[in-house]
């Protein structure tokens, strides 16, 4: 399983990657878990200074943006 941590307060952006993570998760099948965190001590545990962030299985791969659908859907699937 696929452990996805979206790190952010709450912002549109935070929300738009959230939905993006759920919705790429949901069209390639595959097992995994989205967690949203909004507290911000735990971004530093992962180096995250600017949000939104993502963790994909321990790694941080983003921060400070929205991926493209496409990028997320590669990550995701060589994560799988």
């Amino acid at each position: 399983m696929i452990e996805i941590k979206v790190l952010g307060p709450g912002c549109p952006n935070c929300m738009r990657l959230e939905n993006l993570c759920n919705e790429v998760v949901g069209e390639l099948g595959i097992e995994a878990q989205v967690e949203k965190i909004t507290d911000i001590n735990e971004y530093g545990k992962y180096g995250v200074m600017l949000t939104p962030g993502l963790v994909v299985n321990g790694k941080v791969l983003l921060q400070g943006k929205v991926p493209t659908k496409a990028t997320l859907t590669n990550w995701l699937k060589n994560e799988g």
